[in-house]
């Protein structure tokens, strides 16, 4: 894939970045990729992504709900999931009320694990290799500390992942559509790096784009487009409206540097999958 190339001229020292498309038959394949597929880059938030589908699955397996109580007063596990629990980024201090406006949290990511965990009786980084590694074959991916940052994974396992976005199998449909929709509609907030979003949608763990302006995404990605950036130069999205996704993984910081590049390679990716040109590389099984 030819709008791939541009990704040579970032300026970090390894990248690996690829495109999925899912066809009308529902098969996921990689259109296009650039970069080493096995080697191990630090997620950063993309692993709350991973952490969130863990945790639907455990709503799913009745150990928890998503209105049970969790976090501070008046919080459910939905507010935790959607940064609506009034917790501030870090430390145990509500610093509004639950559903009030948008407070991105590493800590409510945290609380999570802990209700998972204590709800299960498995610690949660096991319950994550069990109900998302494992049955996607993310043999290469691991949680070795917080579920709101310390996953490491490969361009290889991500794309599993992606591709389980495109096509889920783990999470009931109704699951999925609640986890990918405007969870708490009109809450505003910071999206951090891009400044107050008003409103600042959020899905279940999942960023939804909306009419955000500026974002990490391309401005031609649908309002619908899902999913997460990481600190650590890494980022994962997955537009309904083009049955496409693109993961990129770095090993530099976020900066103006990847909100220079990244939206102007969302924006290319988008116009080839809309286009249908160039052919797919491999199929996703």
């Amino acid at each position: 894939m030819d709008a791939l190339m541009q990704v040579d001229s970032w300026p970090v020292e390894n990248a690996a970045v690829a495109v999925l498309v899912r066809d009308g038959g529902g098969a996921v394949t990689v259109r296009g990729s650039v970069g080493a597929v096995d080697r191990s880059f630090r997620l950063a938030s993309v692993s709350k992504l991973l952490a969130a589908y863990a945790t639907l699955i455990a709503v799913e397996e009745g150990a928890i709900g998503l209105d049970d109580p969790a976090g501070p007063p008046g919080s459910t596990v939905a507010h935790l999931l959607a940064h609506t629990s009034g917790l501030g980024f870090s430390g145990t201090r509500a610093v509004t009320r639950p559903g009030a406006r948008r407070v991105y949290s590493n800590t409510g990511f945290d609380v999570l694990g802990e209700t998972v965990e204590k709800a299960s009786g498995i610690a949660f980084g096991d319950y994550l290799a069990e109900a998302v590694f494992g049955p996607l074959g993310m043999m290469a991916s691991e949680l070795a500390g917080s579920p709101a940052y310390a996953v490491s994974s490969t361009l290889a396992d991500l794309l599993r992942f992606a591709g389980e976005l495109l096509a889920p199998r783990l999470l009931a449909a109704q699951t999925f559509t609640a986890a990918t929709s405007v969870a708490f509609p009109g809450a505003a907030g910071v999206l951090p790096g891009f400044g107050v979003q008003n409103p600042n949608d959020w899905g279940l763990g999942f960023e939804i784009r909306g009419r955000k302006h500026p974002h990490w995404t391309g401005n031609a990605n649908s309002p619908e487009t899902f999913g997460h950036f990481g600190r650590s130069g890494t980022f994962l999205w997955v537009d309904p409206a083009l049955d496409g996704a693109c993961v990129g993984l770095t090993d530099r910081e976020f900066g103006s540097w990847a909100a220079d590049v990244w939206p102007k390679l969302s924006d290319d990716v988008v116009a080839v999958i809309g286009a249908g040109d160039g052919e797919s590389t491999a199929r996703l099984t």
